[in-house]
């Protein structure tokens, strides 16, 4: 599990085509620190799996299905990506629960800068519009961000200057591609409600 806290902002080193899948190799000094193989890291909010580790890099395997359903189809090498180990037991939950499933993909519509924040507007799919609500949580890019507007077909988040500074969403253009992870919690209510309703429809 993670919590959607960016430590490091990391860099595609390799790109290697496998047929069915790509291996990355990705700097991040930070990340890599203590990791094994078989650790998980999130790049761009997307969990992944350490095949090697050593040097400040890591490489991960990456099959068609998460090339496909996330915006890691896109990387090259030289571009940058947010990294981020999962939370320690007895660990702070600095941002909320993310799982590092990605549920899709959105693209950068606008960017608003003011003096000490930046509004930034994402597309929302449209299944995902139902679990994305004002003042509620979501994942963008593997970045824990409170919605300010939420509308059915997208949504905006306020950044700070650490943000930022700190993660790609400081260098995200119109039209650039994001990996989007709702709430869990959403979903799972939805589910449980949903059964609820069909044991009373039984009754």
């Amino acid at each position: 599990m993670f919590t959607g806290i960016v430590e490091e902002l990391g860099e595609v080193t390799a790109v290697e085509d496998l047929g069915d899948a790509s291996r990355f190799r990705l700097s991040g000094p930070v990340v890599t620190d203590g990791a094994r193989h078989g650790d998980s890291i999130a790049v761009n909010g997307v969990c992944l799996t350490v095949v090697e580790s050593g040097d400040g890099e890591f490489t991960a395997d990456v099959m068609a299905e998460t090339l496909n359903r996330s915006s890691l189809g896109a990387l090259t090498v030289g571009s940058r990506v947010n990294l981020e180990r999962p939370m320690a037991v007895g660990g702070r939950l600095g941002g909320h629960i993310v799982q590092g499933h990605v549920d899709g993909t959105g693209t950068v519509i606008d960017r608003k800068p003011s003096e000490n924040w930046e509004i930034v507007t994402i597309s929302l799919p449209a299944g995902l519009a139902r679990y994305v609500v004002e003042k509620g949580s979501i994942t963008v890019d593997g970045i824990s961000l409170t919605v300010v507007d939420a509308a059915t077909d997208h949504f905006t988040v306020s950044l700070i200057p650490t943000t930022l500074a700190l993660t790609t969403l400081g260098i995200k253009q119109p039209g650039d591609p994001v990996n989007l992870e709702v709430d869990v919690i959403a979903k799972y209510v939805e589910r449980l409600m949903g059964a609820c309703a069909s044991e009373e429809a039984a009754e």
